[in-house]
């Protein structure tokens, strides 16, 4: 009776149900973030491992390999942010207004490829960007007139590959996102700026953007982050993680191929840590630049 007691008071019933995600975020976080970090200065055999400090990490320097994945990797995140802001943003403005009919049915054909495992999207944009006749991007330029183009072997042709699905799964996410933030804006706002003639480019400039700031500031975090870890639509893309003079290599799939494909541990968890200060810093500075870590003024 005293332990059932002690469970359901006030006081520590709010640990009790924390604890299953402590223990948890503990376990599958913490102690793996910890591990990798230890492995990262260590050389790691099948049977042992030896402390070698700061080699992997200047032999990262060094390594062209992994500047090439690097590269590949911010080049992705740049672009693929530049796309997936504004134009679920836009999407998400003409869902929630008057413009268009049938709402459900196009949040739900936007949101049916995020359904779709990341193996079928990348096996169908594969057989998409084929190099054959039988494409269906290179059926499509057969029908231009034009010559057929091996896509997945030139660089700016394999990044339009990779963006494309890139942009048809996760299009759809990001706009539910933005509408759901529209969701919160009084719409009295925009009510007195009909009263006043403001424009829709002036409602949009003026109410819209400002009041949608933290939803896009959550959006470009994710964004980042996503960009920056993004490995299984790469692999399915090339159906492996050696595509031509590594033009679809990223900082993950390099983890990837060090760390499984050579069993070379150690080096994988210091490729695996610098991703993580990357990340970190490049998300610290855009919530710095957005003023989110400006302390509320009292």
């Amino acid at each position: 009776m005293k332990f059932r007691k002690f469970l359901y008071s006030e006081k520590t019933a709010p640990y009790v149900f924390a604890l299953p995600f402590i223990l948890s975020f503990c376990i599958f976080w913490i102690y793996p973030l910890i591990s990798a970090i230890v492995m990262s200065f260590q050389d790691i055999g099948a049977i042992s491992s030896e402390w070698v400090g700061f080699h992997n990490y200047a032999k990262l320097l060094k390594d062209n390999v992994f500047h090439t994945a690097m590269l590949n990797s911010f080049e992705y995140m740049l672009f693929s942010c530049m796309l997936l802001i504004p134009f679920p943003m836009l999407f998400a403005v003409l869902m929630d207004s008057n413009l268009v009919k049938a709402k459900g049915v196009w949040k739900a054909m936007l949101y049916v490829p995020a359904l779709t495992s990341v193996v079928i999207s990348g096996t169908l944009f594969r057989l998409m960007f084929s190099e054959y006749k039988t494409g269906q991007m290179n059926v499509i330029m057969t029908m231009l007139g034009l010559s057929t183009v091996k896509w997945l072997k030139i660089k700016w042709t394999s990044e339009i590959a990779l963006l494309l699905l890139c942009c048809w799964r996760w299009t759809g996410v990001n706009m539910l996102y933005f509408l759901s933030g529209l969701k919160s804006i009084d719409k009295e706002l925009y009510e007195s700026a009909d009263m006043d003639g403001a424009s829709f480019g002036q409602k949009f400039r003026f109410i819209t953007l400002p009041l949608l700031k933290p939803t896009t500031i959550y959006v470009l975090t994710i964004s980042i982050y996503a960009g920056l870890s993004m490995f299984l639509e790469s692999y399915m893309l090339w159906a492996g993680n050696s595509s031509p003079n590594n033009i679809g290599l990223t900082i993950v799939g390099y983890l990837y191929k060090r760390g499984i494909e050579k069993n070379d541990m150690g080096y994988a968890c210091a490729v695996g840590v610098v991703l993580m200060v990357i990340g970190l810093i490049i998300n610290f500075i855009q919530l710095a630049l957005n003023g989110s870590l400006k302390k509320e003024e009292e």
